[in-house]
């Protein structure tokens, strides 16, 4: 087998022919961090540092690890300067999947197959920017040519939709949706907590002087998103599932603690984040919407990265310390049967807890394997323990979750081969037979996550 040739990931005939059923699939990726700025406005890259590097914390993780020093990674150095670090130290990620990933791009998007390394380097360097010079490398080309059909952002309460009301105009050929994440809000142990009450007063009709009112503008901008096509609720739980039946009035109380200054307890803290979850569940289950819960990422780690770079720089990690069962029960007993719920899990030690518990709820699904888990190695894991459990055909297929726009395609590649070669070796054991296979891994590629979303 070559590197990346067309049996990559591909353990068996049968895995290959699972895998040219679903090769050309239209892409429907409900999560990622798109910048929507860069899409419509559709200017050309400059170079290939700009298109893989400049906006990917897995990149800079692993130049770090490396050696590399900060300044050719997100400092002042120049692009080129940066490449060539990235390429000098690029044998060495070998392993994991984003050498994979980078290599994907630039043979499908480019079609260079050269190895990444220093002796290479000036050659790509070269090639992509000649190529990036070319019309068809602009970023909404590169989405209808990885045959994006539908994408959703993810964006914050108060963000007023406008890339996305002129996308609808300005970008043919890929549907565009915004998803209403509201994390901002649940963060009252935070202080920037303080300055999105205050931009969520700026763009509401309701003041947020009282709890009331709080809420009220909240509502506001759930019912504005759903004006602007949305069909998802990101939440991101952290470390501590806060579900359980809370009072109003514990939860006023401590609003208004806050918002005279004084830090609520951590107990304080719970309370509020459990009553506002269940609250954000009855506007989404009201509109319809999928609620997308996000488990378990420990936020800023790495305090040096976090003070110096700030959020999304590759200074958060996983836990095992949490309860996933305990943490989730109030929430999931309270939409039985209703609204759709995914759940993404970022330790792979709570697979086998949270695929009982998509088991228990026909309404809850298992989200794809996310973050440290999106390697063929993370995934193929995945998939098993879901078909072993719970339902693979109930999963809720694949997401991109990424801040690059070329990656789209190479991931949801990866994807599918991964899942070609789970399936297929099922059916080479005798587990089930090769049609029931075919329409399996179709369904979950493609047909499932339209299904749940109602995209």
């Amino acid at each position: 087998m070559g590197f990346i040739d067309e049996r990559y990931l591909l353990d068996t005939e049968t895995a290959h022919r699972l895998y040219r059923t679903i090769a050309d699939l239209p892409v429907v990726d409900p999560h990622n961090h798109i910048d929507l700025a860069e899409v419509v406005g559709n200017d050309r890259w400059n170079d290939i540092w700009e298109v893989e590097g400049a906006t990917d914390h897995y990149v800079w993780q692993l130049m770090r690890k490396r050696g590399v020093p900060e300044e050719k990674i997100t400092g002042d150095a120049e692009n080129r300067e940066k490449w060539d670090a990235l390429a000098a130290v690029f044998p060495d990620f070998a392993g994991n999947p984003t050498y994979e990933w980078v290599h994907l791009d630039l043979k499908r998007r480019f079609g260079i197959e050269t190895p990444i390394s220093a002796d290479t380097a000036d050659e790509i360097w070269e090639e992509t920017a000649r190529q990036l010079a070319e019309p068809r490398m602009r970023p909404q080309q590169v989405l209808r040519d990885m045959n994006v059909e539908v994408l959703c952002s993810s964006d914050d309460p108060t963000s007023r939709l406008t890339y996305h009301e002129r996308a609808e105009d300005e970008v043919e050929g890929v549907e565009i949706r915004p998803t209403w994440r509201p994390d901002r809000a649940m963060k009252i142990e935070r202080d920037e907590w303080s300055t999105f009450v205050s931009e969520l007063d700026d763009v509401t009709e309701n003041p947020v002087d009282d709890f009331a009112g709080f809420l009220d503008a909240l509502e506001e901008t759930h019912d504005y998103f759903v004006g602007h096509g949305c069909v998802a609720c990101d939440i991101g739980m952290g470390t501590e599932p806060a579900s359980k039946s809370v009072s109003r009035e514990r939860a006023e109380a401590v609003y208004e603690k806050a918002r005279r200054g004084r830090n609520p307890s951590t107990a304080e803290v719970r309370d509020f984040k459990a009553f506002l979850l269940d609250f954000i569940g009855e506007l989404n289950n009201e509109a319809g919407w999928v609620t997308q819960l996000h488990i378990g990422a420990v936020r800023d780690y790495r305090e040096s990265v976090s003070e110096e770079l700030g959020p999304n720089a590759g200074g958060d990690v996983s836990t095992q310390n949490l309860d996933l069962v305990g943490g989730l029960d109030h929430f999931l007993d309270a939409f039985d049967g209703e609204m759709d719920i995914v759940l993404y899990v970022l330790d792979p030690t709570h697979y086998p807890s949270a695929t009982v518990v998509t088991r228990a709820y026909p309404n809850v699904s298992i989200g794809p394997a996310w973050w440290f888990n999106d390697s063929p190695f993370g995934m193929a894991n995945q998939l098993e323990r879901v078909a072993a459990v719970d339902l693979l055909a109930n999963s809720a297929g694949m997401v991109s979750d990424s801040r690059k726009i070329v990656s789209y395609g190479s991931r949801f590649e990866m994807f599918r081969r991964t899942l070609a070669t789970v399936v297929g070796e099922m059916v080479e054991r005798g587990q089930i037979p090769f049609e029931n296979a075919r329409r399996l891994v179709e369904h979950v590629a493609y047909d499932r996550p339209k299904e749940l979303y109602g995209l």
